[in-house]
């Protein structure tokens, strides 16, 4: 716990004294010699693999005040560097607790563009991810594993058998130990019938003899006759076996290594011929094996050529998917409002997609010279959301509407936009959209506008009122005399906010906040490290993380987060919900034994009448049981490990901290610290 002193000052360059191991003295030299600036990491509380990974951030001129933390290991902070030069951000995952080599495969995933948060869980460890990531690059069905239950060498099984095309559902069942599912996937890739000993009863071993001895009945083994008065059995034995794998994809030979074995090639293909085996036979590879005398080695002499699926049907864009959805970071650690795209502008009638079906794929032959029939690819369902019409061709979306394009969770979301090219000031009058207003001046004295959906200004706010039901962004930012307020059901963003009134649903984000009244049931936060939350009155329900909380005149900060009068009133709205339901429900379930009492003698009338009514009870139920969920959810982001205000740099006193209505005033300035609530008392911990 850290304690109401004001911490020691970070030490400068010192390199020459016994506080530093020889490897950190090399670092800071290194640094040196390359002109960088190393007070950054001349901390004796950086081991020498740290100082590296900074010494090698500032070099490359990435931001590394994001891991300059002794807190963090070498490898975190290397996957946090490497992750700048692709634009990834991987604080969501820190935050979640993924550290070291979790991280690098998380980030790797992130770099291919694969769905890896769809699948991700916070209890899973490096191999589980490893084998999720594997498997969605491979373009496999993760679902089928990717799951914690399952141990990283269980989801490895499943990934291989998801691999050959196996039916993976035959041991797909995390009882079965990754023993017991690679003897029945060996199986499954032999082309056995692997129902006599795919059960739980069986050990990995005693699956391993049943596998063995089926695969013995299966093996078929040729002896060619001596000639006819010859006794030649111990000096012209021809002992051989041709196994047939992969559901008649691929043969292969094995000479048993006996005194006076002298199988020929002939033999092989007499063998082969016998068998039926007449395509994809490699010449080369019997020759070989027979005059390099290749004996007890398992040597493919066929292999049939493969069915190849046909390709998927797909979908080709003709507007960006890809705008970043997070600010680029500026060098002193805030965010870049100013330069972002908010968002994509399509006109009506404009094409927006087309579908290209799934195709046929190219048919095969095995061994045997049997048609393989390949199979079509697979149909994609059509997209769905709300703006836009496909054409009479079936297969082209079109615009309604000029307004904003967005594509969420593989949803087309088209919203109308008006587009304002000038000031909205008291003279432009009120302005109420039924969608989204994007103001590409600035909003001035008596500005006033209402939107259904988000509010984007592209330069500044001053004395108006702003009220989203999405998001509202100031890419520039706010300065009023606290007449200016702001109302938004999503996310409050600007590059700085200035004697503002603030009402959120979502976070509240900014690189400046100074004397606003914020209210929001989201986080607070205040990036770079010129960031500063600073005067006025801040109320967040899931807490507030900052650079600097309040500055050196000690000018009084108020921060209430937990639960405050924000989250009772939210309480107290789901509470008055789940009243209304259960009466409702109660109500539903009246009615019920009623009509059961005097059912309608029409069967099918009464038949319908029930259906009808239970089907109105279910729904209640699933309302009800959303709304607890969502109860629940509320009480755990606000309990008491939460870390409920961060600060990056420095904390000054006259800082009012209350957390769930218990109080803390600041009687000095801290550094780096964190402040959460333990044991009904508010606590500082060091960050």
């Amino acid at each position: 716990m850290y304690t109401n002193q004001t911490p020691p000052p970070n030490p400068g360059f010192m390199a020459e004294t016994s506080e530093y191991m020889k490897e950190q003295h090399q670092e800071i030299l290194l640094g040196k010699e390359e002109g960088l600036d190393v007070s950054l990491y001349s901390n004796p509380e950086f081991n020498w693999l740290q100082m590296e990974q900074i010494r090698m951030g500032i070099k490359d001129k990435v931001d590394t005040s994001q891991y300059a933390d002794p807190s963090y290991s070498y490898e975190t902070m290397k996957q946090i560097r490497l992750s700048f030069y692709s634009s990834k951000d991987l604080t969501p995952y820190l935050d979640r607790g993924f550290v070291d080599d979790e991280l690098e495969q998380i980030r790797l995933a992130l770099e291919d563009q694969l769905p890896i948060d769809k699948w991700l869980s916070d209890d899973m460890y490096v191999q589980q991810i490893y084998e999720i990531r594997i498997g969605l690059y491979e373009d496999l069905d993760v679902s089928l594993y990717a799951n914690s239950r399952y141990n990283w060498m269980q989801m490895r099984e499943i990934r291989l058998g998801l691999e050959k095309k196996l039916q993976v559902s035959v041991y797909a069942n995390y009882l079965f130990s990754h023993w017991q599912m690679k003897e029945i996937r060996l199986g499954l890739e032999a082309g056995l019938d692997v129902s006599s000993y795919a059960r739980l009863m069986f050990s990995g071993t005693d699956m391993k003899e049943k596998r063995q001895c089926l695969l013995k009945q299966k093996t078929e083994k040729h002896t060619s006759p001596t000639a006819p008065g010859l006794d030649l059995q111990s000096l012209t034995k021809k002992e051989f076996s041709i196994f047939v794998e992969d559901n008649g994809n691929k043969a292969y030979a094995f000479i048993t290594w006996i005194p006076g074995n002298m199988v020929t090639e002939n033999d092989i293909h007499e063998a082969l011929k016998a068998r039926g085996i007449v395509i994809g036979i490699k010449h080369d590879a019997i020759s070989d094996m027979i005059k390099k005398r290749r004996m007890n080695e398992k040597i493919l002499i066929a292999e049939g050529t493969p069915a190849e699926t046909g390709k998927d049907g797909w979908f080709e864009f003709f507007v960006r998917l890809d705008l970043p959805r997070i600010p680029a970071p500026l060098p002193d650690g805030g965010v870049d409002y100013v330069n972002i795209e908010a968002f994509e502008m399509v006109e009506e009638g404009e094409k927006i997609a087309v579908y290209h079906p799934a195709q046929k794929g190219m048919d095969g032959q095995n061994i045997f010279g049997e048609v393989l029939h390949a199979g079509m690819g697979v149909e994609k369902k059509p997209l769905k959301g709300v703006g836009f019409q496909i054409a009479p061709d079936g297969v082209t979306y079109l615009s309604r509407l000029n307004g904003k394009f967005e594509y969420q969770n593989g949803r087309i979301v088209i919203t109308n936009m008006i587009v304002v090219r000038e000031d909205v000031t008291a003279v432009t009058g009120k302005l109420e959209v039924d969608g989204s207003v994007y103001v590409i001046g600035s909003v001035f004295s008596g500005g006033y506008i209402v939107a259904a959906g988000d509010i984007i200004i592209e330069h500044n706010v001053e004395t108006a009122k702003l009220v989203a039901g999405g998001n509202v962004m100031i890419k520039k930012g706010s300065c009023s005399k606290n007449d200016c307020f702001i109302e938004a059901k999503g996310e409050v963003s600007g590059s700085f906010f200035e004697a503002a009134n603030i009402n959120a649903g979502g976070n509240v984000r900014a690189n400046y906040i100074m004397n606003s009244v914020i209210n929001t049931f989201g986080k607070v936060i205040v990036s770079g490290s010129k960031g500063m939350l600073l005067g006025g009155k801040t109320c967040a329900v899931m807490g507030v993380d900052t650079y600097n909380l309040g500055n050196k005149s000690h000018l009084k900060t108020y921060l209430e987060v937990g639960r405050n009068a924000l989250y009772d009133k939210k309480l107290a709205m789901f509470e008055a919900q789940r009243e209304q339901i259960l009466e409702q429900l109660s109500m539903l379930e009246q009615r019920w034994n009623k009509i059961l009492q005097s059912l309608p003698p029409d069967k099918e009338q009464a038949a319908q009448l029930i259906q009808k009514l239970n089907a109105a009870i279910v729904t209640k139920d699933h309302e009800l049981a959303d709304l607890d969920a969502d109860i629940s959810k509320l009480a755990n982001v606000t309990d008491q490990n939460m870390k409920a205000v961060i600060v990056r740099g420095n904390a000054y006193e006259g800082s009012s901290i209350e957390i769930s209505s218990f109080k803390y005033m600041l009687p000095s300035n801290v550094s780096r610290i964190v402040f959460k609530l333990r044991n009904n008392t508010v606590v500082m911990l060091k960050l």
